[in-house]
């Protein structure tokens, strides 16, 4: 049976079967949530999301744990890229704060620790769909550490090299990342890694936000957005 237009449908991407299936149990008991889908690996999960027609009224769920930090970092990063307003959740059970800056640095809207009890884990799915941002289950004194280490990612930023450019060039015309690299000639990672690099070298964590940065800094010309 498909989901009412009010309920809040969760795509859950990782890589542990028995967690998966326990949060789905505790889904079925919840009126307003559901979940529509489930992948195991960051390749599945962005594959469903582009299969997936309708996307509002969703939330995507990411295990930090997905094959290492770098996977899911990519996958967030290139979910952000492919779906800008898709409220994306960083989860993890045993996650380092490095770890969890550098998901939050990627473009997730929030975290949320596997041990928090299943009320304080629905309520951080609730508020995240609300529009909050939601760090839930930290450690006590991680989170000083945390906004330390988003602050670390950001600063220093550089020049962009010539192709770090040509891709934020293209990137401004509004189109997707794998489109850029048909454009340019590259696989789609490569190009969402670029991105990602040019975020941490602008200070930003967003497409919008990095052209408006290289355009102030000279580095792209003015209206280069569309």
């Amino acid at each position: 049976m498909g989901a009412s237009p009010d309920t809040i449908g969760l795509v859950v991407i990782d890589p542990l079967a028995m967690f998966r299936a326990g949060l789905r149990l505790i889904i079925e008991k919840e009126p307003d949530l559901e979940v529509v889908g489930e992948a195991a690996s960051a390749e599945d999960g962005m594959a469903f999301l582009r299969r997936r027609r309708r996307r509002s009224s969703l939330i995507v769920l990411v295990a930090l744990e997905l094959a290492g930090t770098h996977e899911a970092v990519w996958l967030i990063r290139s979910i952000r890229e492919a779906f800008p307003i898709l409220p994306i959740m960083a989860i993890g059970g045993d996650a380092e704060n490095g770890a969890i800056s550098h998901g939050l640095f990627a473009g997730a809207d929030g975290f949320v620790h596997k041990n928090s009890s299943p009320k304080k884990f629905l309520a951080a799915i609730r508020r995240l769909a609300n529009g909050e941002t939601v760090l839930e289950g930290l450690p006590r004194g991680a989170l000083g550490r945390i906004a330390e280490d988003v602050e670390g990612q950001q600063a220093g930023a550089a020049n962009l090299t010539a192709r770090e450019r040509q891709i934020l060039t293209v990137a401004a015309e509004g189109i997707t990342a794998r489109q850029i690299g048909r454009r340019l000639g590259v696989q789609e990672r490569t190009v969402t890694t670029h991105l990602g690099r040019i975020y941490q070298k602008l200070g930003t964590n967003n497409r919008i936000g990095a052209i408006a940065a290289a355009t102030r800094s000279g580095l792209l010309p003015t209206g280069a957005q569309s």
